[in-house]
């Protein structure tokens, strides 16, 4: 305890002394209970001007300051084990046991993937696993000369042929993918649909019970918007019921003016109806105004004429000449035959 008590003098002696501006740093004052011997403690301790610690020096005795924290080295990279490297059969002979001989080809190399373990590479001949690639990794314990087989696989390469991306169901399903028994999930921002109420012009605070929403909704949470009407009207002009349909290029006449089509209610009346015609290929279908078919109620097939026609008379009255068949076709003979041997 005295030897203590010193050197708390001797480091108060030290720093009793005046700073270049001239204001005088009084020395600390021990805490009740540590006061010298044979000396009277003090009831009371002066209190000591708060410095900064540019005017105070530090004690003599008071440590160094810590130096800066090193960054950490960064760990090595494993070295190839050379027993590991060279046991090229043992890999090829655990790749026997999972693969037939002819799938499996050249070596190309090996990595070190830890502290005495190593992994080897081969070629996959197999034509359906073009650019894969077998690998076998090894291992051996410290100062073993045996390698021993962790585990084998068939990995792809850069160039295999892999499968895409996992895509979850509910966007992978496409327009015309439903079934008798699918159910789609339910779509809460679903940009073709609004509240059935937003159609309507009113103050829902006051005229609350004055909303038609049997008129506009029929009642229902959520209606088609401005969107999916548009988008509707696009699907259903680029269909096969549409005006560039294969139909529509080979009608007689529109659908506007066939006695089947039934007229549609919305903003979108002024081009398209559905089709009311059993015998029509769009029958229960929606289709453009300006599209066509064959089964037109107002068009038909040209019919013949039932009426026989007139027939047709020969008034003619005039000598005809006529010649003996028999006779010519001796007569010409003969002058054929004189031409080929002349003299």
């Amino acid at each position: 305890m005295s030897g203590l008590f010193d050197r708390w003098i001797a480091s108060v002696q030290s720093t009793t002394r005046k700073d270049p501006g001239g204001t005088a740093v009084e020395p600390s004052v021990p805490a009740e209970g540590t006061a010298p011997q044979g000396t009277v403690p003090q009831t009371s301790a002066p209190e000591v001007p708060v410095a900064s610690g540019a005017d105070v020096p530090a004690p003599a005795d008071s440590p160094a300051p810590a130096a800066p924290a090193r960054p950490a080295r960064r760990a090595a990279p494993p070295v190839l084990d050379a027993v590991l490297a060279a046991a090229v059969d043992v890999a090829r002979g655990a790749l026997l046991e999972v693969a037939p001989e002819t799938e499996i080809g050249a070596h190309l190399g090996s990595v070190a993937e830890g502290t005495r373990l190593v992994t080897h590479s081969f070629e996959c001949t197999a034509p359906a696993y073009r650019g894969w690639h077998w690998v076998a990794v090894l291992a051996r314990a410290p100062r073993s000369k045996k390698a021993t087989v962790c585990e084998t696989a068939l990995l792809p390469g850069p160039d295999a042929l892999l499968a895409p991306e996992w895509v979850p169901w509910e966007k992978r399903l496409q327009p015309g993918d439903m079934g008798p028994k699918d159910v789609l999930p339910r779509t809460e921002d679903d940009p073709n649909l609004e509240l059935g109420i937003e159609q309507v012009d009113a103050d829902l605070l006051e005229d609350i019970d004055q909303v038609p929403n049997f008129e506009f909704g029929l009642g229902r949470a959520r209606v088609l918007s401005r969107e999916g009407i548009a988008r509707a009207a696009q699907r259903w002009e680029k269909s096969d019921a549409g005006p560039e349909g294969e139909y529509a290029k080979r009608a007689g006449a529109q659908c506007s003016t066939c006695g089947y089509l039934l007229p549609i209610a919305g903003s979108v009346r002024t081009r398209f109806g559905v089709c009311a015609n059993a015998w029509s290929p769009f029958d229960g279908r929606v289709v453009a105004l300006d599209s066509g078919c064959g089964a037109h109620s107002e068009t038909d097939v040209a019919h013949r004429s039932t009426t026989p026609p007139e027939a047709v008379l020969d008034e003619i009255n005039e000598p005809l000449d006529t010649f003996d068949t028999a006779d010519t076709a001796t007569a010409g003979a003969a002058s054929v035959s004189a031409a080929s041997h002349p003299g």
